[in-house]
């Protein structure tokens, strides 16, 4: 069983930590800048002034359609979220809200601070079914209490690392940006390590009694392929998820997981700096 760590700053409502008026002014022009070159440049500069005036606190925001409480420092997620949402997979979530339906279901693996998974819930109805698989303690935390400030109903937390085959895992965090910790042994040396439960995900999926996977999002710097591989192996393929949004880990992949994606009927319908994008159409 993972131990969730608590921050005592969770105990506190929502509102405690909204921005004061200098950083609500850089929010708000972060936000507003324009995806050219001179836009980008002018955000992001502004941006390391709203971290620099945050030292470190918490931010009570609305961002993608949902309440959450965002830490920007030492997670690269958050701060993105925080600042510059605009940039924050803009062609992976235009592709996705564009195959939404009644009913849609969506597994986001590595879910970090659940900022996919809420802007799938803002969107989706009520009729949808969410999960928001992270294994990181802390990160998790941080999840479900994003989570509980929404009305959405249909967002699930999920405690573990999905891989090969259950039992434990070690997991290597990097403290420079949460959002880095991997399974597979990080590049950086300052990073500390815990040992956190693991299922597979055609284990996750029964155990939930999903009948279809209408969309998935992975993200787990470079485990893609232990997750991935053995589902599309063992699962029937009525579970294959018709669209998939997967981290571009070629160069740490174990296996040719584009290929195999290939090969089981996908398509390659995006590729961006960080993200693949993969479609099946029913048979």
């Amino acid at each position: 069983m993972a131990i969730i760590e608590q921050n005592p700053a969770e105990e506190r409502p929502f509102g405690t930590f909204a921005p004061k008026a200098y950083l609500a002014r850089i929010i708000a022009r972060t936000r507003a800048a324009s995806d050219s070159f001179l836009g980008r440049k002018v955000a992001y500069a502004l941006r390391r002034l709203g971290l620099r005036s945050l030292d470190g606190a918490p931010v009570d925001i609305e961002s993608l359609g949902a309440k959450m409480r965002l830490y920007p420092d030492g997670n690269v997620c958050e701060k993105r979220v925080l600042f510059t949402p605009q940039y924050f997979d803009a062609i992976e979530r235009e592709l996705l809200v564009s195959r939404l339906r009644d009913g849609f279901t969506f597994i986001d693996i590595g879910a970090n601070i659940g900022a996919y998974s809420l802007f799938v819930a803002a969107r989706a109805g009520r009729g949808a079914r969410i999960l928001a698989v992270e294994p990181q303690p802390e990160i998790f935390a941080r999840l479900a209490f994003n989570i509980a400030q929404n009305p959405f109903g249909t967002v699930k937390a999920v405690a573990c690392a999905l891989a090969d085959k259950p039992g434990e895992l070690t997991l290597f965090i990097d403290p420079t940006n949460r959002g880095e910790s991997s399974v597979r042994i990080l590049n950086s040396s300052a990073g500390t390590s815990v040992k956190v439960p693991a299922m597979t995900l055609l284990s996750l999926v029964e155990g939930e009694g999903y009948e279809r996977i209408d969309a998935v999002k992975l993200d787990v710097e470079g485990a893609e392929d232990l997750i991935l591989e053995p589902f599309l192996r063992d699962a029937p393929q009525a579970l294959w998820p018709g669209f998939i949004i997967i981290e571009d880990s070629r160069q740490r992949w174990q296996t040719d997981l584009a290929g195999l994606l290939g090969r089981s009927g996908y398509r390659l319908v995006a590729q961006t700096r960080l993200n693949l994008v993969f479609e099946r159409k029913p048979a």
